[in-house]
């Protein structure tokens, strides 16, 4: 009696059927849970106002995720800020070490020992999103990958991206390098805002090396109207991302989307939240039917023009201040009688001279639109930064806005409508 009460009380080693469904469901779950949370591709997306920073849309803005190629958007701007700040020109060589030349696709096929230039690398990161010439540009600006990196955090919680770690300059995958669709949609601002003179090189179609011609990777250049970049991503823990910047009517917005399911997919998504974006603004921007100026029509669907010296137009319409010169052009004198709400933008430099002998030439090019405006220099100041002076025909209407903006890139001249906040007063040419 005594052993079978002690083999009755005995726990038996063997699941019983109540226990069963339970195991099921452990076993189901276990790789999922092993796996963390980060390496899951998650859906999120943003979409603001370029020029005020009003968010127009946000889903899952906040949740991190990783960036892929969007991480060279940081890379480019630490590129940008030597050009600025004349630690390397278009010119400079940037030698290719050995553990560039081993990065794994996409590659543009670099050689230890070989040297490219800044320009062909900020060419090759922009369409080609090579990941040996991330890794140059990051040995060739901090000595290695793990110093670039730090850098490129540190510059990101400069500029506000809070939820942000950068562990490489390409972004191939790594578990601790992580972004958020608002720190990327802040990104894509702070490049536009603090490097007006390089933006337009991300609307470039196409980029040439070695015989090889390689085609953007961001599809929204030729079928979204507007868009003049910025760039895609793609590793398989993220989805397919893209952080895209459009103008209409004098509006630019920034849409950011993490986790496409594929890139034809996150296309279309990205091409809707754009919609609902300038609708926001103005329902006429949305319209499937919407007729675009052509400066417009050439930012979503021409290369980039070829490299000029460093003065070059910029894309990004900014508030308007008090009006800085005014003088006879080319022959006409405008009258400051304009009366119109709108103005259109030929150029920013990081002197007043060429900006206001720009806009001159502007008027000179198409003085049946841009005669009755006025000139006016406008100069940006960003924090400690050299001020961009901005040169400006305002007083116009919209028509004569497009009209000359028409003309103008007919000429191979930069130009931008925009829409002036109030009409300013005349000022003298050594105002």
């Amino acid at each position: 009696m005594t052993e079978q009460r002690r083999h009755a009380s005995t726990p038996s080693h063997r699941p019983t059927a109540a226990l069963l469904p339970l195991l099921l469901v452990l076993a189901l779950l276990l790789p999922a849970l092993l796996v963390p949370a980060a390496a899951q591709a998650k859906y999120a997306s943003f979409v603001m106002d370029a020029e005020t920073g009003r968010v127009l849309h946000a889903v899952n803005a906040d949740t991190r995720n990783f960036p892929a190629s969007l991480t060279k958007m940081m890379t480019l701007y630490l590129t940008f800020e030597a050009l600025e700040s004349g630690r390397w020109s278009w010119d400079t060589e940037l030698k290719v070490s050995a553990r560039a030349a081993r990065q794994p696709p996409s590659r543009l096929g670099l050689r230890a020992g070989q040297t490219i230039t800044v320009e062909t690398a900020v060419m090759a990161l922009i369409t080609k999103s090579a990941n040996d010439v991330a890794s140059t540009i990051a040995h060739n600006h901090s000595g290695g990958e793990r110093a670039f990196a730090q850098v490129m955090t540190a510059k990101a919680q400069q500029i506000g991206m809070a939820r942000t770690v950068f562990r490489n300059s390409s972004g191939l995958p790594h578990s601790r390098q992580q972004s958020t669709a608002r720190d990327m949609a802040m990104l894509a601002r702070a490049l536009l805002n603090d490097f007006p003179a390089y933006y337009h090189r991300f609307s470039a179609r196409e980029f040439a090396y070695h015989g090889h011609r390689y085609k953007n990777h961001n599809n929204l250049l030729k079928t979204y109207v507007g868009t003049d970049g910025v760039k895609t991503g793609y590793i398989r823990a993220s989805g397919y991302n893209l952080v895209a910047s459009a103008v209409r009517g004098g509006h630019r917005i920034i849409g950011v989307v993490f986790g496409g399911r594929s890139a034809k997919a996150r296309d279309r998504h990205m091409a809707t939240l754009l919609n609902k974006g300038f609708s926001t603004i103005d329902p006429a921007l949305a319209r499937s039917d919407y007729t675009p100026s052509t400066g417009e029509q050439v930012a979503a669907a021409a290369p980039a023009p070829a490299p000029t010296p460093a003065m070059q137009a910029a894309p990004v319409a900014a508030p308007a201040r008090r009006a800085a010169s005014v003088d006879r052009v080319g022959g006409f004198e405008p009258s400051g009688e304009g009366t119109g709400s709108w103005g259109v933008q030929v150029g920013a430099y990081h002197q007043e001279e060429p900006a206001f002998e720009m806009a001159k030439k502007a008027v000179a090019l198409a003085p049946n639109y841009l005669k009755d405006g006025w000139i006016r220099v406008a100069p940006l100041r960003k924090g400690k930064r050299r001020p961009l002076y901005r040169g400006r025909i305002l007083g116009l209407t919209r028509k004569q806005a497009y009209l000359a903006c028409q003309v103008l890139e007919r000429k191979k001249v930069n130009c931008m409508e925009l829409r002036s906040k109030a009409r300013l007063e005349v000022a003298s040419s050594k105002d």
